[in-house]
């Protein structure tokens, strides 16, 4: 089988690290098997999608490298959602109904009460024509569900295995609301067998709408694609990521984050699996790697703090070369980058350390340790400053002051950086200005 799969997100909000999860394990399938990867926009919602969100679903998708090779809008399909439609009404599988949402609601709690599981009962069925003439009359617009078969759905899941439901257990789905608006279902299934979508991979929350799904796909004469259900995000303390998944945009992780793509792409790929939650430099080793067999069954977890390690830990491996078109900017070279790179979170940071080196800072030295920073500016060797500097200095002042171990260094630290942590003082000192070390040692 050809595989080809899609991404399909509306374009009602910012792409966020639930959406990406699914999108990049439909792309690395794709890519694994030679297959096409499309993206989708799901905008049958006019009210709420926007060209903006649309935009930023494109701009996110190609930062992370995540490239289509087809593209649709639903928007542009309505006449073909309406001939469907009508087909179905035609042969009985969409039928009217016209229960308002409190009234439904008032059935559930009913069937509740009575140890029944709350599935719509199916009262629209036996309304008469007169009956529906009556009800519209009074003001109310029809509703259409899908009648289910009742019967059992069965497939193999390339992720859970096999899979059961039993329709009868299932209200029938609203396929079109009653202001003539398409739920997501129709749509996404007409346009699945359109496009000869060969996997739908998504989240274990869509098992039950893929049963229905599935005898959609059959009422229409189009074979289903295969299926793959993978659990779901959960943060790092088990609980939901739904409440939390705005400020888990991918621009925000970006933008205010600082967060580099390929950590985003390692964490991703790797939560949930067998394999271990390692920075993974490029696209084509987590391709390699892909596996849904690797995919466990518990929920996968995302955690803000990991995922930060991760980008810091794929910045100190970082060849400068790699950096150096954004980091145009400032003051630096492949030398310094080496130097710093070990101390940075984000490449926001590097900015700091720049300055350290070549700006102004203002010094830190404590009363007790004038006497020492005025003697080791005195102390200082002549010449340029280098790679030998920091060793030859400080030898000398272990044996003119006794200093030794942190009392030796870390004065010296605060005055030249400001900062009681950091990269390799010698490191930073063989990159400094005499004048300027002159002036911090001085205060």
């Amino acid at each position: 089988m050809s595989v080809k799969v899609r991404f399909a997100p509306s374009p009602t909000g910012k792409l966020h690290v639930g959406n990406i999860r699914p999108a990049l394990m439909n792309w690395l399938f794709a890519a694994q098997s030679g297959g096409v990867f499309m993206l989708r926009i799901d905008d049958t919602d006019l009210a709420r999608s926007t060209v903006a969100f649309e935009q930023g679903i494109f701009d996110d998708m190609k930062w992370l490298g995540l490239t289509h090779g087809e593209t649709a809008k639903q928007s542009e399909r309505f006449d073909r959602y309406a001939a469907v439609s009508e087909d179905l009404k035609a042969r009985g599988f969409l039928y009217p109904c016209y229960e308002t949402a409190e009234e439904l609601d008032r059935q559930r709690k009913i069937q509740r009460s009575q140890n029944k599981p709350p599935v719509y009962n199916r009262a629209a069925l036996s309304l008469s024509d007169a009956e529906r003439t009556a009800l519209e009359a009074e003001g109310r617009k029809a509703h259409w569900r899908f009648k289910l078969s009742g019967g059992s759905v069965q497939w193999d899941d390339v992720i859970r295995g096999e899979q059961n439901i039993d329709t009868a257990s299932l209200s029938d789905p609203i396929l079109i609301r009653g202001d003539g608006s398409y739920l997501y279902t129709l749509p996404s299934v007409v346009d699945d067998a359109d496009f000869g979508i060969s996997h739908i991979i998504r989240g274990e929350d869509h098992v039950t709408n893929s049963a229905a799904q599935i005898e959609i796909f059959n009422a229409i004469g189009a074979k289903a694609p295969a299926m793959g259900h993978h659990p779901l995000l959960v943060g790092a303390d088990g609980d939901k990521l739904s409440k939390r998944l705005g400020r888990l945009s991918i621009a925000g992780l970006r933008d205010e984050e600082g967060i580099e793509p390929q950590a985003i792409l390692s964490l991703l790929a790797k939560i949930g699996t067998s394999d271990p939650v390692e920075i993974r430099r490029d696209l084509a080793q987590l391709i390699e790697e892909f596996s849904f067999e690797k995919i466990g069954r518990a929920p996968a977890r995302f955690d803000l703090t990991e995922l930060k390690t991760l980008n810091a830990k794929l910045l100190h491996e970082t060849p400068f070369a790699e950096v150096k078109g954004r980091l145009a900017d400032l003051q630096i070279d492949e030398v310094l980058w080496k130097a710093i790179r070990g101390n940075i979170e984000t490449l926001a940071d590097v900015a700091h350390w720049v300055n350290v080196v070549h700006g102004d800072i203002a010094p830190v030295i404590a009363d007790e340790d004038v006497d020492y920073i005025a003697k080791a500016a005195a102390l200082l060797p002549d010449g340029n400053l280098d790679e030998n500097t920091w060793s030859n200095w400080t030898g000398v002042l272990k044996e003119k002051t006794g200093r030794k171990g942190r009392g030796l260094f870390l004065p010296l630290r605060l005055a030249l950086t400001g900062q009681k942590h950091g990269p390799d003082v010698g490191g930073l000192l063989a990159l400094m200005d005499r004048d300027r070390v002159i002036k911090r040692l001085n205060g």
